[in-house]
C-alpha cells in the first residue's frame, strides 16, 4: 500500500484538535431555541445582579453624602456627614453631583444622559438591538451620582438600561441574529425591572409593551425566564415583599357607584400624565436654549445651582422619594402640600433631567400620581362622605393612572401598581383607571413620555411597519373607485344591488361590444376590510383580473394586486421602512394559496363577472366606456390592458384587443 494512500493512525487522530467544536457550540447557542432558553437564563442572573449592585450603589452614595441610605421624607434636616454646611446643604450638593457625573457622561457614554429608555427602545427598534457595552457602567455610576446627590429621578430607567446593555453585550459576543438579539435585550429590561421592584409580571409587560413593542410566543417565554431568575435574585438580597410595604393593603372599592369616580380620577390622571410629559421637554427646551453651544459637561454644575434651590424649598424631592410616596399615601400630608408634591415633583424631575442628569421617570410618575391620588380622595370624601372609601385607595389608583398616561402602556401600569403595593384587590379599579387614562391620553397626545424623545430627533418607532400596514390599510384604502352613471337619472350614484328590477325586453346578451371569452361569479370585498383579509381572496378569487369592492350594497370600487403593492410600496416608502418581515414572506411562499384562505367566500348572489374581449371598433376610432351601451342593471367595473387592471371610469377609453370586465345581473347573461 502507498503511503499517501495509508489510514490515520488512532495516534495522528488525537493529536489534532477536533474541528469547529466551539463553533459549533456557538451555532446551537444562538440558532436553536434552546439556546435561546440558556442566553434568556444567563440575561436573568446578570439583570438580577445588576439590579441589586445598582441598589446598592444607589444606597452608598446617598449614605455618603447624607448619612442616611434614603433621604428626604425627613424634611429640612442637615446631613450627618457634612453638617458644616448646615441646610445649605440642599444648594451645594447638587452642584457637586453634577462635577462628579456630567464630565463622565460626556466623555465616555453621551447615551447616559437622561432617562434612558428611550435609547433602549430605539436600539431595538432601529440598531438591531446593539447597544455599547460601556454605557452599563457609565449609566450606573452616573445615576447612582445623581440621585444620591439630590437628582430627583428614579432608578427604573437606569436599570433598564444597565440590564439592557448586559444583554446586549452578551448577544453580541454570542453573534446572535438581530431578531434574537432584539428579545435579548428586552430581557434585560425584564430582568432590571423584576429584580429592582420584585415586580416579575411588570417586566414582562415593560419588556414586551414599551421595548421589544410586540407579543410573540419566542419573545414572552425567554422574558418570562429572565424575568422569573432576575426577581428570585432580588428577593434573596430585599426580601419577597411590595416595594411599597408602607402602604396600606388590601384596600377595597365599597360601592359600585365608586367607580364613577374612578373614571373621572383617570380622566384626570390623563391630563396629569400629558402635562407632565409636556412640561419634561418643556424644561428641556429651556435649559438648551439657556445653555446654547456652551461645554456641555458642564451643564449639570450649573443647573445644579437652581436645583438646589428646588430641593431647598422642597427637601421631599430628593432623591428617589419611596419614603414620600409611602407617607403621602398613607395620609401624613395635608391637601394642600399633597398638591404642591404633585407641582413640586414635575419641576424637580423635569430640571433634573434638563440640565444633563441621569435618571429615569417612572418612579416620578408613580410619585405624582401617589400625591395627586391621595389628593382626590381626601377632596371625593370631604364632597361625598365616608362611603368614598379611603383616600389611600385613590392614591394608590393614580400611580397606575398617571404612569399610563404618561407612556401609553397600559398592561405595565397595571402590573406595577398591582405588584408594588401589594394591593390585588383593587385589580376591577386599576383596569378602569388605566383604561380611561390611556384612552384619553392617545386622544390627546401622540407621543409618549419615552417615545417624544425619539420624535425630537426625528425617528418615530410607532409608525407602522410593513408587517402591520395589513392589519392597518383597509381594501377603501387602495381600490380604485367606481361610479356608475344610470340612464334613468340625471346624477351618478353608485349602483345598488338590492333588489334591482330590470326592464322587460333588455337585451340579453353582451356580444355587441365583442367576444364574450369568460363569465363567472364574482368574489366581493368589502371596503372595510383590512388587506390582510383581502389579499388572501385576491390570491384565489383574482389574481389577475382583481375583484370589485362593495359598501352598504353598493359597488364602489375596484381592487387589485397591483393597487395593492402600489398602497404597500407608498406607504414604505413613507415610513422608511425597507422590508416586508421574513414572517410574512414565509406565509405566502405557498403553491396553492386556496389551501390558506381564511376568510369564507362571499360571493355577488345575483351577478356574473363577464369578461368581453373588444374587437367591434374601429382602429381609427376612439370608444369610451360611457358610449357602450350596456344591457340595463350591467356595470363596467375595470378594463384589462397589456396585464394591466384598471377600473372603468364612465371616460375610460377601450382599444381594440381591451378586456372590458363588467357585472351583468343573471337574468341578463
Amino acid at each position: 500500500m502507498d503511503a499517501d494512500t495509508t489510514p490515520p493512525t488512532v495516534s495522528s487522530r488525537v493529536d489534532q484538535p477536533a474541528p469547529g467544536v466551539l463553533e459549533s457550540w456557538s451555532d446551537w447557542v444562538r440558532t436553536t431555541r434552546f439556546g435561546l432558553v440558556i442566553m434568556a437564563l444567563v440575561v436573568g442572573v446578570g439583570g438580577g445582579f445588576g439590579a441589586v449592585g445598582f441598589r446598592w450603589l444607589i444606597g452608598a452614595t446617598t449614605w455618603l453624602v447624607t448619612g442616611h441610605t434614603q433621604f428626604g421624607a425627613q424634611g429640612r434636616i442637615v446631613s450627618s456627614h457634612l453638617p458644616w454646611f448646615g441646610y445649605w446643604f440642599f444648594l451645594v450638593i447638587p452642584v457637586v453631583g453634577g462635577v462628579l457625573y456630567g464630565p463622565l457622561i460626556y466623555r465616555f457614554a453621551r447615551e447616559a444622559r437622561g432617562h434612558g429608555v428611550p435609547e433602549v427602545m430605539i436600539a431595538v427598534a432601529e440598531n438591531g438591538g446593539r447597544i455599547r457595552p460601556q454605557v452599563t457602567v457609565v449609566k450606573a455610576i452616573a445615576s447612582a451620582v445623581c440621585i444620591g446627590f439630590g437628582g430627583s429621578v428614579g432608578r427604573e430607567g437606569p436599570i433598564v438600561q444597565i440590564g439592557s446593555a448586559l444583554a446586549s453585550s452578551l448577544g453580541q459576543a454570542a453573534r446572535a441574529s438581530e431578531s434574537r438579539l432584539r428579545i435579548l435585550v428586552a430581557c434585560g429590561a425584564a430582568a432590571g425591572i423584576s429584580a429592582t421592584f420584585n415586580a416579575p409580571l411588570t417586566g414582562v409587560f415593560f419588556g414586551c409593551e414599551l421595548i421589544l413593542r410586540e407579543f410573540s410566543i419566542d419573545a414572552v417565554f425567554a422574558l418570562l425566564l429572565s424575568s422569573v431568575v432576575s426577581d428570585i435574585l432580588g428577593q434573596a438580597f430585599f426580601g419577597s415583599g411590595p416595594i411599597f410595604s408602607q402602604m396600606p393593603h388590601n384596600l377595597v372599592i365599597g360601592s359600585g357607584t365608586n367607580y364613577l369616580l374612578v373614571a373621572v380620577l383617570g380622566l384626570l390622571a390623563a391630563l396629569i400624565g400629558v402635562g407632565f410629559k409636556s412640561i419634561l421637554y418643556k424644561t428641556e427646551d429651556i435649559c438648551d436654549s439657556l445653555w446654547k453651544s456652551r461645554p456641555e459637561w458642564l451643564q449639570p454644575v450649573v443647573g445644579g445651582v437652581v436645583l438646589g434651590a428646588v430641593l431647598l424649598a422642597l427637601p421631599q424631592m430628593y432623591g428617589v422619594g419611596y419614603p414620600v410616596m409611602n407617607r403621602a399615601v398613607a395620609g401624613d400630608y395635608v391637601l394642600w402640600f399633597l398638591i404642591i408634591l404633585v407641582v413640586g415633583k414635575m419641576l424637580a424631575t423635569s430640571l433634573t433631567i434638563g440640565i444633563g442628569g441621569s435618571g429615569g421617570v417612572f418612579a416620578p410618575s408613580l410619585f405624582i400620581g401617589a400625591a395627586f391620588g391621595t389628593a382626590f380622595g381626601v377632596i371625593a370624601k370631604h364632597l361625598f362622605g365616608p362611603a368614598v372609601g379611603s383616600p389611600a385607595i385613590y392614591g394608590v389608583l393614580a400611580m397606575g393612572a398617571v404612569f399610563a398616561g404618561a407612556t401609553q402602556a397600559p398592561l405595565t401600569s397595571i402590573a406595577s401598581v398591582l405588584e408594588m403595593t401589594g394591593n390585588f384587590t383593587l385589580s376591577l379599579p386599576v383596569m378602569l383607571a388605566v383604561g380611561v387614562t390611556v384612552g384619553v391620553s392617545k386622544r390627546l397626545t401622540y407621543g409618549t413620555i419615552y417615545t417624544t424623545k425619539l420624535l425630537r430627533r426625528g425617528t418615530d418607532i410607532d409608525r407602522p411597519k410593513p408587517s402591520s400596514l395589513l392589519q392597518v390599510l383597509t381594501v377603501a384604502d387602495v381600490m380604485q373607485p367606481i361610479v356608475v352613471e344610470t340612464r334613468d337619472e340625471a346624477s351618478k350614484t353608485p349602483h345598488d344591488f338590492g333588489g334591482i328590477k330590470h326592464a322587460a325586453g333588455a337585451p340579453s346578451s353582451l356580444d355587441t361590444i365583442g367576444e364574450i371569452v369568460s363569465s363567472s361569479q364574482p368574489q366581493t370585498l368589502f371596503s372595510d376590510e383590512t388587506l390582510e383579509q383581502a389579499i388572501r381572496q385576491l390570491v384565489i378569487f383574482g389574481p389577475t383580473k382583481g375583484l370589485p369592492v362593495v359598501r352598504e350594497h353598493r359597488v364602489t370600487g375596484w381592487v387589485t394586486y397591483h393597487d395593492v403593492l402600489s398602497a404597500l410600496t407608498k406607504q414604505m416608502s413613507e415610513v422608511e421602512t425597507p422590508t416586508v418581515s421574513a414572517s410574512l414572506a414565509a406565509e405566502w411562499a405557498i403553491p396553492h394559496a386556496s389551501t390558506q384562505v381564511r376568510v369564507p367566500p362571499t360571493p355577488l348572489e345575483g351577478y356574473q363577472l363577464v369578461e368581453i374581449r373588444v374587437n367591434r371598433a374601429r382602429p381609427d376610432t376612439r370608444r369610451v366606456i360611457d358610449d357602450v351601451k350596456l344591457p340595463l342593471g350591467a356595470i363596467a367595473v375595470a378594463v384589462q390592458r397589456g396585464g394591466t387592471t384598471f377600473a372603468a371610469k364612465p371616460a375610460t377609453g377601450l382599444e381594440n384587443g381591451d378586456h372590458l370586465l363588467c357585472l351583468v345581473p343573471t337574468a341578463l347573461n
